[in-house]
């Protein structure tokens, strides 16, 4: 699966250590937010407690992705990709939200941003809300752009590789939902129905953009923060890739406070207003009881 936090920037690295809890800064957190209108950008660190590991929590191991170029560069690569996929995504499919989900549903803010794929946002209920990095939920033609469901190729894929998945079932689940397993030889991968052509998820891989509108249309909400004495909250993200790290430099340009709740150091810490050492599932349920 791609390392969808890292859309901008090089590759996935081990979680930094991460600093010593502040419990005063909660406190000041809760306050600074307390009642503002909201735009908060989620990351991998919100769904862990869903049991989707995180890529650069605290003990994350190092793991290389796969880039858009070489998913496309023919069809061994897209094999491999594909059969992990094909055994990780069957669990991934049954993560349910957790509290930190539901109470980011609860608070109901003017936009949610999240940087996951998931799903798991709008399965508790959020309202607004833009999937940066796409749905894992949805697969795309190459060829003729056709959309389809992910459900339905899980099906196909069972059909042409009978039994696989629980052959591999001990195999360790990644963060975007694939598994590390190197045997992939023979995984029958199939083809678009329309059209025959190449099948991907309809997600963003790493060395592909986010699709312009989507930034937009979060800039635009960010930018309305300004004015109507609102607050950034960043939660379970490392920002260490642009991708989510610009709405962070937007929001502090602009004299927007910036809440920065994570496991772990991030590349936001030296512009965040406060910065909260803590898991996003605690923090969250005391923001929006």
């Amino acid at each position: 699966m791609p390392t969808l936090r890292t859309a901008y920037g090089g590759p996935p690295a081990s979680g930094d250590a991460a600093p010593a809890p502040d419990p005063a800064a909660a406190e000041r957190a809760l306050a600074l937010l307390s009642g503002r209108p909201l735009v908060v950008l989620t990351g991998a660190g919100l769904s862990t407690d869903s049991g989707i590991p995180d890529y650069r929590g605290p003990m994350a191991p190092a793991r290389m992705p796969m880039t858009y170029q070489e998913f496309v560069s023919g069809p061994d690569a897209r094999r491999r990709y594909w059969a992990r996929s094909h055994v990780g995504w069957g669990r991934m499919r049954h993560a349910e939200p957790n509290p930190g989900h539901r109470a980011l549903a609860r608070l109901d803010p003017h936009l949610l941003i999240t940087q996951n794929v998931d799903g798991l946002h709008e399965r508790a209920g959020t309202r607004s809300m833009v999937a940066l990095h796409g749905r894992i939920a949805d697969v795309v033609c190459l060829d003729c752009r056709a959309t389809s469901s992910r459900a339905a190729l899980q099906q196909r894929m069972a059909v042409a590789n009978p039994s696989y998945a629980e052959r591999h079932g001990a195999a360790t689940v990644r963060p975007d939902g694939d598994v590390e397993l190197d045997d992939t030889d023979g995984f029958v991968v199939p083809a678009c129905e329309d059209c025959g052509g190449v099948l991907k998820p309809d997600v963003v891989f790493f060395g592909e953009n986010v699709p312009a509108p989507r930034v937009a249309r979060c800039y635009d909400a960010v930018d309305a923060l300004a004015g109507s004495g609102g607050a950034l909250l960043v939660a379970g993200s490392s920002l260490t890739v642009m991708s989510g790290l610009r709405f962070v430099k937007r929001a502090a340009r602009a004299g927007v406070p910036v809440v920065v709740v994570n496991r772990g150091a991030t590349r936001g810490d030296p512009l965040a207003t406060e910065r909260v050492e803590a898991g996003c599932s605690e923090f969250l349920a005391r923001l929006a009881p």
